[in-house]
Order: structure tokens, then C-alpha cells, then sequence
């Protein structure tokens, strides 16, 4: 699992996991940091419109100039500039990239 270990989001999927013994490995974005790489082979899974978190406060500070002209490059440079840009939780399980924390789907996942 991939996020922000302060994210309320990361906190409620972390929380099931646990509760429903579920063994994971947690990375966070900002202690252990990312790389393009990484970025650019995961975008090509789910896609920049899918990973960008366009919700939060990092991205709704952009100038209107930089939301609007985005980009599979323009999306991941930002990304990669601010990892809170990312939406949370990311999940690889069982070579399926799931972004989000939804309990139905969690249950679906690992039933």
C-alpha cells in the first residue's frame, strides 16, 4: 500500500487491513519517497486522470493555468513534485493496482 501516513483515507484502509488480517507493507510517499520510474510504470497501469488527486489541497492551489493545460508529463512532473497530488490509497495486490479506499471493494478484493 502506497499514501501518506497522515491521510484520513490511509488511515480508515490501514485500519481495515488490520482489522480483517490482511498483511501488508505501507510506503509512504513523503518519508520514503518515489521516483519517476516507479510514477511513470504505475500511471501507465491506471492513468494519470485516475492517480491525480485533483480533490485535495495541493492541487486545488495550482494556478488555473496549470490545471488546465495537464498532461500524462505535465501530471506526472507534478505528482512527482508534490506526492500529496497522488490519490490515496494505492493498493497492489496480486498484480492489480486499486486506487481509493471503498470497504465493498476491499471486501471483494480479499474475500
Amino acid at each position: 500500500m502506497y499514501g501518506i501516513k497522515n491521510c484520513d483515507t490511509i488511515k480508515k484502509a490501514r485500519k481495515w487491513l488490520s482489522t480483517n488480517d490482511v498483511e501488508y507493507t505501507f510506503h509512504d510517499y513523503r518519508a520514503d519517497g518515489i521516483d519517476a520510474k516507479w510514477l511513470e510504470e504505475v500511471e501507465a497501469i491506471v492513468g494519470w486522470e485516475t492517480l491525480l488527486n485533483k480533490r485535495g489541497t495541493t492541487f486545488r492551489q495550482l494556478s488555473d493555468a496549470q490545471k488546465e493545460n495537464l498532461n500524462t508529463q505535465t501530471a506526472l512532473a507534478l505528482m512527482l513534485e508534490a506526492p500529496a497530488m497522488i490519490k490515496r490509497p494505492l493498493l497492489i495486490h496480486n498484480d492489480q493496482h486499486i486506487v481509493g479506499f471503498k470497504d465493498a471493494q476491499y471486501q471483494e478484493i480479499f474475500k
